[in-house]
């Protein structure tokens, strides 16, 4: 015993919390209790209420009201196997605490591996939520290793997984698969399917990420995994396993659905004045709080300006007006100098069919499994520490707005920006073979025959663009970009990526984009978005507060101004002139392969705002649309750029970005309201204690090759050819602003760009 706890703590050294503990309480803690402690008592459950930016209710947060008394016997067989099956595959045979799984979980994150199943079992989850609350210290995981040994000694195994069942948080308010069934499906949990019980499962360790309403694709891909998972394990047959796999989850707001489906009804609760913004803040805080933020009494108070919001609805309503669905538009503005997100539309109408995929949020997708040992630069999103909101489907393609972020990367590495190319029609990739996907074109075809850096910007000259990313390197500008805050920026090079990476086809959301372009705007400074100026509980204490946050240089001062100073030029003679306000402003267009998406993202000193029009649903072509031939980032998108920052920048005096920007307006003091009601419910788990977090902020850029958080991979194919493979995004190209040939350098997959 001695050799193996000394081994152990050389590990714990270096390991999390969680997985050190559970080894260490099982090897030097055994049981020696004789009763369980009294569970703690769940208490009254207190509304959540969300204000604005100057202090007006805009939103409450509560527990699902229609929460039913629900019986062992109610709970179908089907449902315990999902969830076993995910959650705790031993656990009719562990002890209450999984040793070989603790240990596989503590191995891996010492390799910094991905581990499909975490350490702690089903008892230990329901200690957790029912004995010792959800604080990260050794303390509180020896307590639950000690406390799940003893539970698992005097209590039934089918008790213990009926308690866990009906205390569990399952995303969006609801307590319990009795909750989640009726609300979800509005029908008695001893009704559900094979399907819908593996979308309940999938749930389980992310619900804020894997709720179908707003994230539909995600969901859908666990409810996959868990029926996959039921096969491997013998739960299910493979007749069994085929059927239910064609019973996709289904938005019943989207309208009929196909003949097979796992039917997911729209949320009764009350719906907000902003419910694309509640939406987010809702999103935001469920990742980091959990069910407190239903049940936890919290003041939230929001950066939201209800002036810019209302301004946002109207330009995106003026936008689509006449416009039939499913084309749609997001915006977001964000202050750049605070992060603060001040308004967000995320789609023509909450209420209306798939309203509520929140299309101003995106999704953190991951490389085929086949290439995640190749990857150069890892999105930050993967990283399970940062807060990354998502809700937006798969995300979308930003074209030529993608590149800023290349010209960033080659200003940060010396290149003058009048350093001249060829600029040609059509571009050939060096050492590319193939008839297909070889060449790179401009926008119908113009050429400028030489161009500059600046011009070949403002101009948006994709030729050009190929040959800078070859010269300042695909990794360097994955890197750029995370860095400057897109959260979905990777690479793997040129396993999947290629030249194309300059012409946008990464996909992103609106908020990353207004985001990362805001760093521009206050000349190298970042401060990451949110949607949250402070939360505090109801005994008045903090447990956020991003008031007063110190900005992070992520990129040199000199470099960020000469960025600005060239999209200036997008605006005043390129590309973008139709985004002219009569004030300092700075652009870039984007449009993505085949018309399918269209951009403008945009800023001034005080304002950064991201505009996308596109097809809600699936990648179409943007043709015959208001009297448009061909809708680009340059047409309808900077037209409504333009009318909501004209009104957004009213009485705002005119700065140029090498002037200090005007003194923002003092925040609103907190609410004088009466003390907030609170009202009880049927026990559920009780409310987990919520530990004050502080804001963080990102690190200054490091170049790929020496920064902590890349790994440069050797690439597998060797020099002289531009030979990628199948990426995550099959049906979505890059810049058409802009590019008529499609830059797909895989002929066994020519629909995208890489």
């Amino acid at each position: 015993m001695a050799w193996v706890t000394i081994a152990f703590l050389s590990i714990a050294a270096l390991a999390p919390v969680g997985a050190s503990a559970i080894v260490l309480s099982t090897l030097l803690y055994p049981p020696a209790l004789e009763e369980l402690p009294d569970p703690r008592p769940p208490g009254g459950s207190q509304l959540s209420r969300v204000y604005d930016t100057n202090g007006r209710e805009i939103a409450v947060f509560r527990e699902f009201d229609q929460r039913l008394p629900l019986e062992e016997g109610q709970v179908p067989e089907v449902l315990k196997q999902a969830v076993i099956s995910m959650e705790d595959q031993s656990f009719y045979s562990n002890s209450g605490v999984d040793l070989s799984g603790a240990l596989r979980a503590l191995i891996a994150n010492v390799r910094g591996q991905e581990i499909t199943q975490g350490g702690s079992t089903i008892t230990q989850q329901y200690v957790k939520n029912a004995y010792v609350g959800t604080e990260r210290t050794y303390e509180r995981k020896i307590k639950e290793a000690i406390l799940s040994r003893q539970l698992d000694r005097l209590i039934d195994k089918d008790e213990i997984l009926f308690k866990y069942l009906d205390g569990i948080f399952l995303g969006e308010g609801v307590i319990g698969v009795g909750a989640a069934s009726m609300s979800y499906f509005r029908k008695p949990v001893s009704e559900l399917t094979l399907s819908e019980s593996a979308l309940l499962a999938g749930l389980i360790p992310a619900p804020s990420r894997y709720e179908p309403r707003g994230n539909p694709e995600t969901a859908e891909d666990r409810r996959v995994l868990v029926l996959d998972t039921m096969l491997a394990q013998g739960y299910i047959s493979p007749d069994e396993h085929r059927d239910a796999l064609d019973q996709r989850v289904w938005l019943t707001s989207r309208g009929t659905p196909p003949r097979q489906s796992t039917l997911v009804f729209p949320n009764q609760d009350d719906v907000s004045e902003y419910p694309y913004f509640v939406d987010y803040v809702r999103r935001h805080l469920e990742s980091k709080y959990g069910q407190a933020v239903y049940s936890g009494g919290l003041e939230i108070r929001t950066t939201l300006d209800p002036r810019l919001q209302l301004g946002a609805e109207k330009a995106v309503a003026e936008a689509l007006q006449g416009v039939e669905a499913p084309i749609d538009m997001s915006a977001v503005a964000v202050d750049p100098t605070t992060g603060f997100v001040k308004a967000m539309v995320g789609g023509r109408d909450f209420s209306a069919e798939a309203g509520q995929v929140n299309l101003a949020l995106g999704k953190c997708a991951f490389p085929p499994a086949e290439f995640k040992d190749v990857v150069d630069v890892a999105a930050s999103c993967w990283n399970p520490e940062n807060v990354v909101v998502e809700g937006g489907g798969t995300g979308r393609q930003p074209g030529s707005s993608w590149k800023p972020f290349v010209l960033a990367t080659a200003l940060d590495q010396g290149m003058e920006a009048t350093k001249v190319y060829s600029a040609p029609s059509t571009y050939r990739i060096p050492n590319c073979t193939g008839d297909i996907g070889c060449t790179v074109s401009n926008y119908e075809g113009s050429a400028g025959g030489r161009a500059t850096l600046r011009s070949a910007t403002e101009k948006s000259y994709n030729t050009v663009y190929a040959q800078v990313i070859n010269d300042v390197g695909v990794p360097e500008v994955a890197a750029m970009a995370k860095q400057l805050g897109i959260s979905s920026a990777w690479v793997a090079s040129p396993q999947i990526h290629g030249t194309s990476y300059a012409l946008g086809a990464q996909e992103v959301s609106p908020l990353d984009m207004a985001s990362a372009y805001g760093v521009f705007a206050t000349n190298g400074l970042r401060q990451p978005a949110t949607p949250i100026m402070f939360v505090r509980d109801p005994s008045g204490q903090f447990l956020e507060d991003n008031r007063g946050r110190e900005p992070e240089r992520v990129l040199d001062a000199d470099v960020a101004f000469q960025v600005t100073d060239i999209l200036k030029g997008v605006i005043s003679g390129g590309t973008g002139t139709a985004a002219d306000i009569g004030r300092p402003a700075a652009g870039k267009t984007g449009t993505a392969q085949e018309w399918r998406d269209a951009w403008f993202v945009g800023y001034t000193p005080t304002l950064s705002t991201a505009i996308w029009m596109g097809n809600r649903d699936e990648p179409t072509s943007l043709f015959g649309i208001k009297g448009v031939k061909r809708v680009t980032g340059g047409s309808i998108p900077a037209e409504t750029w333009k009318a909501f920052m004209s009104e957004a920048l009213a009485g705002v005096p005119p700065t140029d970005f090498d002037e200090p920007p005007p003194p923002p307006a003092p925040p609103a003091p907190p609410p004088t309201n009466p003390p907030l009601p609170v009202f009880t419910v049927p026990p559920t788990s009780p409310t987990p204690t919520v530990p004050p977090t502080t804001a963080t902020t990102s690190r200054p850029f490091v170049p790929p090759s020496r920064s902590p958080d890349t790994t440069l991979i050797t690439p597998v194919n060797p020099p002289g050819g531009d030979r990628t493979t199948r990426t995550t995004s099959p049906s979505r190209n890059s810049s058409t602003d802009d590019a008529t040939t499609p830059d797909t350098i895989r002929p066994a997959n020519p629909g995208v760009l890489d």
